[in-house]
């Protein structure tokens, strides 16, 4: 799958948040997207999936050549794009179980779901998730960092081409961030490819980029592999503002790092 975002502008509630993004993703290829809170980050990620809330003012999101912005989210989930949330939602009524399966049948087709039981009590296994959730409402009543590994369950048993993270280590402590990279890291042993959003270094000790790209005021300012990860711990978000001569809210030319 090849995803091509051009010159993409959005705004929520009339307030512009992002400001002319340009970048391509590829299956095969891990980027890790960084940036500040309220850089406009969650938001891509959002307007990738299709979320209503959020108003494309301009540009485009090529996937495999097709502008997919007129979509519906199902429709762009049928493609292979699949997002984890950063605030898992409740599905009262829905268990594990039948949330999985339902999805799994959509994204395979009918009858081409073999094993499925087999198959995800191996997934939850591997995802270090007890059996007794298979019968339990989706999210209702996990806590954050059983929520976290339920999308990356989701991510295992759905296999789609391309997955967004919208911080899905926010929250978790060093034994569950190491489980759910574990998920990540097993879809790379194939044509898998992934966006990790995050404001932090430590998911990329373990989930380790073949790019990375930092997010500013709405836009992409600069792309480039793991020493922009370096740089971020060592002088933080400040480094970025003097490196590249960004101003408060001014208009900021992407530019790529060598």
């Amino acid at each position: 799958m090849n995803i091509k975002i051009k010159d993409l502008c959005a705004s929520i509630n009339g307030q512009p948040i992002l400001k002319g993004v340009d970048l391509e993703l590829n299956s095969g290829e891990v980027h890790a997207l960084m940036g500040p809170n309220g850089s406009g980050k969650s938001t891509l990620s959002n307007v990738i999936i299709g979320h209503p809330s959020f108003e494309v003012t301009g540009g485009e999101v090529l996937v495999d050549g097709e502008n997919i912005l007129e979509m519906e989210p199902h429709e762009r989930a049928r493609l292979g794009l699949f997002l984890a949330f950063q605030y898992p939602v409740e599905v009262p009524g829905v268990t594990v179980g039948r949330f999985l399966k339902r999805a799994v049948d959509i994204r395979a087709g009918e009858g081409n779901t073999k094993g499925f039981v087999k198959k995800l009590r191996e997934m939850m296994d591997y995802m270090e998730i007890d059996q007794q959730f298979i019968n339990r409402y989706l999210n209702e009543g996990f806590s954050g960092g059983e929520k976290k590994r339920m999308e990356i369950l989701q991510m295992l048993m759905l296999k789609p081409d391309f997955a967004i993270l919208d911080e899905t280590d926010s929250g978790l402590d060093i034994d569950a961030l190491q489980v759910v990279a574990k998920g990540v890291n097993r879809l790379r042993e194939g044509d898998f490819g992934a966006l990790v959003i995050t404001h932090y270094q430590r998911i990329l000790n373990h989930i380790r980029p073949d790019y990375v790209h930092i997010m500013y005021q709405g836009r992409i300012v600069t792309s480039g592999g793991n020493e922009l990860v370096d740089a971020l711990e060592a002088n933080g978000y400040d480094w970025i503002r003097q490196q590249y001569g960004i101003e408060e809210d001014s208009d900021v030319k992407p530019v790529t790092s060598d």
